[in-house]
Formats: C-alpha cells, sequence, structure tokens
C-alpha cells in the first residue's frame, strides 16, 4: 500500500482574504465584503473545481493507459445546495450539497465500449469522487491560539 499525507494550511485576519498554501501555491478563497480586490471563488466552488481537476487528471492517465487517442476533455459540475444552514437559518436541510451532477465530454477516439470502460476506471480512480460519493473519518480538533509547539 502506498500511502500519500496531504497538508494544507490556511490562514486570515478580519478583513483580509483567506489563504491557503498547499505545496509551493497559495489558493485564495472565498469573498470579502470590505474588499472586492481580495474576492476569490467560495469553498464550495473549489470542491466542484477540485472534482472536476481529478476527473481530469485521472481522465488523461487513464487514457494513456489504454492508449486511448484523448485530444480534449471538458468536465462540466453542476451542485445544487441549500444555503440555510451555512446562513445560520434554523433548518432541518444538510449544509452540504443535496445534488452534484458531473458533465463529461472527451473529445477521444474510442469506440463505445472503449469510452464506457474509460469512464468506469475514471470514476473508480479519482479520489476526489471517492471522497464525494463514501463517507470519510473526518477529525477536528480546536487548538487554541495560545498554544504553541515545542521544537
Amino acid at each position: 500500500m502506498s500511502t500519500k499525507i496531504v497538508n494544507i494550511s490556511g490562514s486570515s485576519k478580519i478583513n483580509e482574504q483567506f489563504v491557503v498554501t498547499s505545496d509551493s501555491h497559495e489558493i485564495k478563497i472565498g469573498a470579502n465584503r470590505s474588499n472586492s480586490n481580495l474576492s476569490a471563488p467560495s469553498p464550495i466552488a473549489y470542491l466542484l473545481a477540485g472534482y472536476a481537476g481529478c476527473i481530469n487528471a485521472i481522465g488523461t492517465l487513464v487514457a494513456t493507459e489504454l492508449n486511448l487517442n484523448l485530444k480534449s476533455l471538458q468536465v462540466d459540475i453542476k451542485g445544487e445546495i441549500n444555503v440555510d444552514k451555512f446562513l445560520g437559518k434554523v433548518t432541518t436541510e444538510r449544509a452540504g450539497f443535496n445534488s452534484i451532477e458531473v458533465f463529461i465530454k472527451p473529445d477521444i477516439d474510442a469506440t463505445a465500449d472503449e469510452l464506457k470502460n474509460w469512464l468506469n476506471l475514471v470514476e473508480q480512480r479519482c479520489p476526489v469522487g471517492d471522497n464525494l460519493i463514501y463517507t470519510t473519518p473526518v477529525h477536528v480538533n480546536l487548538v487554541s491560539a495560545f498554544e504553541s509547539e515545542t521544537v
């Protein structure tokens, strides 16, 4: 079994942009009502963007492995979400997406059977899709701002 640990770190101060660092990349997240220059996609848009990016990466990898000529790949995703819960309104609705619909348009030289096999493998191997479809244990830990690590 090959295991990889993925770490990200994000922070912000009041009236500043929330910025996540992943590897050597900075990802800006969310709107800033007091400064439009600090506006970026919402966390839920990034979730769907991550899913689309994963489908693209796995789709390209699988096409190469199957010796299929994938010329281009378009992935459109539509998520339906009720925003009441995260806005603090009393509701029995969940905070997450009610449904996610994915539209994959490959420009690929493949028969119908090859295309069906390709899509099946993409769905099986996409880690972001796997995390959306199946329950993943999540452990949230609260750390006081006054605690520090000792070196």
